[in-house]
């Protein structure tokens, strides 16, 4: 597509216009309103919510691996299918389902480049109320690869050590501790600011108006004028995970680095647990 480190992670929708027919690919709409998905939605799309069904109803945690075999067993995606995610939101939680997908080492997973907006705004691509009937499948997931995630102990290893790319991708006011949240979302952690160490590079910084993907002459020196060493591990973090999953997506994939885990935890863990050091 523009050359990046892995150009198949990443389909256009004239790509997936053309393969709506094709068994093998699996299109997957994450939504986190699925008032969306009941108005309109890519035709033979399946629905995941994030909320509900990739975050586990106990624990703040991910699904577990019976949960996510269950889930795509249901909505009958086979581990050789080609899935590709879409959302709203600029595919934050399209970015949050292809990292979780990763974690248990389903194969082939894409992001459709722009998302349910890209698709909407050109007047060709059509939408459907139907729900797509698949045959349930029995799918089995991969144990979990913890290398693309970290947590809290990590992370006040690494802002201790200095050793290790910190990115805060949210807002320049969330990252100054202006604001713990962003307009109209309420405030989930205890106190504003940023983890020590941290560099800002806002995700909002690494698309374009469509919410397509900037090139990677662009990304490349977006991530090195925030002063991001490239022979180092990097961690990303935001408020919730959904953020930073998105630039986790454009750190490991587009731009090809190897080591780079998401902090899911975020901020509204990091910014509530009492004692841990915190910058404005």
């Amino acid at each position: 597509m523009t050359n990046y480190a892995h150009d198949d992670v990443l389909v256009s929708t004239q790509w997936l216009a053309e393969r709506q027919k094709d068994a093998s690919v699996r299109i997957v709409e994450i939504s986190v309103d699925t008032k969306l998905f009941a108005a309109g939605h890519i035709p033979g799309a399946a629905e995941l919510n994030w909320t509900t069904q990739l975050q586990d109803q106990v624990q703040r945690d991910i699904v577990s691996k019976q949960g996510f075999e269950a889930l795509l067993s249901a909505i009958g995606v086979r581990p050789s299918d080609t899935v590709v995610l879409y959302g709203d939101h600029s595919n934050w939680f399209a970015a949050y389902a292809f990292w979780l997908f990763k974690i248990y080492g389903h194969a082939d997973v894409r992001l459709l480049n722009g998302g349910r907006a890209k698709w909407l705004s050109e007047p060709d691509r059509p939408l459907t109320t139907d729900v797509a009937k698949h045959a349930p499948s029995s799918y089995v997931a991969q144990e979990p690869n913890i290398a693309l995630r970290s947590k809290l102990p990590e992370v006040l290893a690494h802002s201790a050590s200095r050793a290790v790319n910190l990115v805060d991708v949210r807002s320049a006011d969330e990252f100054t501790g202006k604001v713990i949240a962003p307009a109209g979302l309420s405030e989930t952690a205890q106190r504003a600011g940023h983890i020590p160490g941290a560099i800002s590079v806002p995700w909002s910084k690494t698309v374009n108006e469509d919410g397509t993907f900037k090139n990677i002459v662009e990304l490349k020196t977006l991530y090195a004028d925030a002063g991001l060493r490239t022979d180092r591990p990097t961690v990303s973090y935001c408020r919730i995970g959904e953020r930073s999953s998105h630039s986790w997506f454009v750190l490991k994939y587009l731009l090809g680095h190897n080591d780079v885990r998401n902090y899911d935890g975020s901020w509204t863990e990091y910014g509530s647990v009492i004692g841990v050091p915190i910058e404005r």
